[in-house]
């Protein structure tokens, strides 16, 4: 039975050639063969340059950002979609869009950490933003992996170093090495690279262990989790929690009626 999985990514990818072919790519790779996995980015001319992360690095940007995220995730629902993935490690929108649908939805930084949690004893976060780390140990803690987590440290280097990576690699792969190897002297056994992007690259150049620990592959971690998920629901009907305040899901005409008084219908997927 075919499987259908929304893909958002926190860029845009029409503005990112080269990335978005080696992501196609690499979805091609992890998925299962009865697995679609449908591209979409955020909507043109959200950010002022190509790269978003000035905005990543503020929480008020990232709050803001995260209406089309929820507009995202109900519109995978509407068209039949199985499930909807988050790829961008801040986990933008997600406890808001498992609240407004009923399918699966997964993201990136969860789907590594609780994966890494069963590869390792502590897993290390390693990011191109300067900010993230705090950001990284904020979601750790809402996760309850506080315990699994022996840090969280910018790489050195930046968006731009990694898209530079894609026509060269060799450099890069030694910093990120470099990276790793710091914080697996902090207590790490297992490394999950900071966004999708850096994700790609390693996993194209086969880049999935540091000296005997294991880098994560985030990307394949979340596609695999959205696969079991939706497999355990068919099976046995099991689904998310609808219990509280951060999961009882709201009655969807008044959820699309608070969407168009924000506007935030409109900032949808294209």
């Amino acid at each position: 039975m075919t499987l259908r999985i929304w893909h958002q990514s926190f860029t845009v990818l029409s503005d990112l050639p080269a990335y978005e072919a080696a992501l196609a790519a690499h979805f091609r790779r992890v998925a299962r063969a009865d697995t679609e996995v449908v591209m979409h980015g955020m909507r043109p001319g959200t950010y002022e340059t190509e790269y978003p992360g000035i905005d990543i690095r503020h929480h008020v940007a990232q709050h803001l950002h995260a209406g089309q995220f929820i507009a995202a995730a109900l519109a995978a629902e509407r068209q039949g979609f199985d499930a909807f993935a988050i790829m961008s490690i801040p986990d933008v929108g997600l406890p808001e869009s498992r609240q407004v649908v009923d399918i699966p939805v997964v993201a990136y930084g969860e789907s590594a950490m609780l994966t890494a949690c069963m590869l390792g004893a502590r897993f290390g976060v390693i990011t191109f933003i300067e900010d993230f780390p705090e950001l990284i140990a904020a979601n750790v803690e809402r996760y309850g992996l506080s315990s699994r987590c022996a840090a969280s440290r910018p790489a050195g280097f930046g968006f731009h170093d990694v898209l530079a990576g894609f026509a060269n690699p060799a450099p890069l792969i030694e910093r990120f090495t470099a990276a790793a190897r710091a914080l697996i002297r902090e207590g790490a056994d297992v490394i999950i690279p900071g966004e999708a992007p850096l994700n790609v690259l390693l996993a194209l150049n086969g880049i999935n262990r540091v000296d005997d620990c294991p880098v994560m592959d985030s990307i394949g971690a979340t596609i695999k989790m959205a696969e079991s998920l939706v497999d355990l629901r068919r099976a046995t009907g099991v689904m998310q929690s609808r219990k509280g305040y951060f999961r009882r899901r709201p009655p969807r005409e008044r959820v699309d009626e608070l969407m168009r008084f924000y506007g935030l219908d409109r900032h949808g997927p294209p």
